[in-house]
């Protein structure tokens, strides 16, 4: 049997959360976890909306191989 593995070279996580703390938080704690697979922050991109009357935050972050 053959065993192969595969770095991952890029990932793309889409993050929300009602306060800008909680969605801080969140991407945090991503960060965290894709550093133990070698990826780092490549880009940045957030955005904020107005729905049913309240504010909702997202973030997309674009995690890139570790060179």
């Amino acid at each position: 049997m053959k065993f192969e593995l595969d770095l991952i070279k890029d990932k793309i996580e889409f993050f929300e959360a009602p306060t800008l703390e909680e969605l801080e938080k969140k991407i945090n704690q991503q960060i965290e976890n894709n550093q133990a697979l070698l990826l780092r922050v490549g880009s940045v991109s957030h955005q904020t909306a107005v729905i049913d009357g309240r504010i909702m935050y997202s973030a997309v972050i674009h995690f890139k191989a570790e060179s």
